[in-house]
């Protein structure tokens, strides 16, 4: 007779919140490590330790790489872990690299010099901004998923610390002087807002003759990163400053010839699939 009542009492029982896992939250932990270190910068700026603030910032991107990685692997995307990400962006790289330079030698020029860091932080969050409204856009042609619109949040705030980093190696010189530095952080802005097609690095397929060389490289960066760190950064910013010319080549020449395919494809009907599927780098179905 106990029986029912009990099994009546579990119906009108309210359903118990159901918890997350930790691989749900593990992408979001990373991302807010990226925060911390973005506003840890911040305080070394303050007190003057730059090196320390930079390295910091670096940190900041390693883990702002990592989370979205893991999200997918784990299968732990969420559209609060993509808001998340993008505020920590704005703060990481867009407030914590203008505000150090601020603090090391943009306070010198003035208004000027406060424009140069508002334009920055400013262009850093319109960025996302945009990133974000394309978010699941189906409508961009296959060749474009390699490609970002404008210098990503994380590899623009490498570049606009690149003078900085240059005078740890080199000393305070003409990277240090108030006016290069405003232009140059100008500059790092508007690529960031550009329509400049970047490398996106995500889909890059490494022949299986390059893998073993691709490795020793990475090891030998790894060295050079302990022993000569600057050195070594102020080269990867070249290195990748040196790529967006090829980045724009290479993506006109994809556009042309999707172009191309697109046109014989409407003059013969039959070719229409094979053209789709050669435009998007896929072989034809036999």
């Amino acid at each position: 007779m106990t029986a029912r009542p009990e099994r009546a009492r579990r119906r009108n029982r309210p359903p118990r919140l159901r918890g997350l896992s930790i691989n749900r939250l593990l992408p979001n932990m990373l991302t807010m490590l990226a925060l911390c270190a973005g506003v840890t910068a911040m305080r070394f700026a303050i007190q003057g330790r730059f090196e320390a603030a930079v390295v910091s910032v670096m940190i900041a991107a390693v883990f702002d790489a990592l989370d979205g990685r893991i999200a997918r692997l784990l299968n732990g995307q969420s559209r609060f872990g993509e808001e998340l990400d993008s505020l920590s962006d704005v703060v990481s790289f867009g407030v914590a690299p203008a505000i150090t330079l601020y603090l090391w030698v943009l306070s010198g020029a003035g208004t000027p010099g406060w424009i140069a860091v508002l334009a920055f932080s400013v262009c850093a969050a319109l960025r996302l901004a945009r990133f974000n409204s394309k978010l699941g856009d189906s409508d961009l042609p296959p060749y474009a998923y390699n490609y970002f619109t404008g210098v990503p949040a994380p590899a623009a705030a490498g570049l606009v610390l690149l003078p900085l980093v240059i005078s740890f190696e080199a000393g305070t010189t003409v990277f240090g002087h108030p006016l290069f530095v405003g232009v140059w952080a100008a500059a790092i802005a508007l690529l960031m807002v550009s329509q400049w097609p970047t490398f996106s690095f995500k889909g890059i397929r490494v022949p299986q003759k390059y893998v073993i060389p691709l490795l020793a490289a990475v090891g030998l960066l790894a060295a050079m990163l302990v022993s000569t760190p600057w050195l070594t950064l102020a080269l990867i910013g070249v290195a990748y400053l040196a790529s967006l010319p090829f980045s724009l080549r290479q993506y006109r020449r994809l556009r042309r010839e999707a172009e191309r395919l697109h046109e014989a494809a409407h003059q013969d009907p039959e070719a229409e699939a094979g053209a789709e599927a050669e435009a998007a780098g896929e072989r034809p179905a036999d």
